[in-house]
């Protein structure tokens, strides 16, 4: 059994310390630990806790939580009420996985929190990486692997629809839907990588290869 992803949330405000633990304890595959307030507490919970994650505010009563995470070479989430943008790039630089602006609804920290899951799975082990591997790795991290928006997922329900059994080009299905090739293309490839549907290249006579697609049983 994997161990569970051992989780620091820093706040000085124990209400929210304690909200942001019930949300790390309530994902599969986490442990909170107990919530500190300062920088100093932080740097002896590390010390003797080895936590996995923390969850960092930005200002704190001894200290800058930015410059913390840099100093303390955990994998880090900023959660803070700062919204400029210098705030966040300063935040990124420091090496946080992800930025979430107070407040926020619980499901934006508990998506972070799975988003985070699937990264660290998929750079798990002693394996070699190819750079398909990192590439999906942080695309599900930036949530950009995700299945997105109501619109996008319509969207490719009827680029699935219209491909049904058949074979098809991006131009078919485009005219099939309604919608641009470039946009059916988009929606194909997308489909393809995750492996909703098969891609293969078809030679003609003459010029470039074309892409057809079929949909996986």
């Amino acid at each position: 059994m994997t161990d569970p992803i051992r989780t620091l949330v820093l706040d000085d405000d124990f209400r929210v310390g304690r909200l942001h633990r019930s949300v790390v304890d309530g994902r599969p595959g986490f442990a909170a630990l107990e919530p500190v307030r300062t920088i100093a507490e932080a740097r002896a919970a590390i010390r003797d806790l080895s936590p996995d994650l923390l969850l960092a505010d930005v200002y704190l009563p001894d200290g800058d939580g930015i410059g913390f995470v840099r100093e303390a070479g955990v994998d880090a989430i900023v959660v803070s009420a700062a919204d400029d943008p210098a705030t966040v790039r300063r935040a990124l630089r420091a090496g946080a996985h992800a930025f979430l602006i107070k407040p926020f609804e619980q499901r934006a920290l508990a998506g972070a929190l799975d988003r985070y899951a699937r990264f660290r799975n998929l750079l798990s082990g002693d394996r070699a990486l190819s750079q398909r591997d990192l590439d999906r790795a942080l695309a599900i991290l930036h949530g950009s692997g995700e299945a997105a928006s109501p619109s996008r997922s319509a969207t490719e329900q009827a680029v699935l629809a219209a491909l049904g059994e058949d074979e098809a080009s991006a131009a078919e299905i485009g005219e099939r839907v309604g919608i641009s090739r470039a946009t059916a293309q988009r929606h194909l490839a997308a489909l393809a990588e995750r492996e909703s549907v098969e891609v293969r290249l078809r030679y003609g006579a003459t010029g470039r290869p074309e892409h057809r697609y079929t949909r996986r049983a």
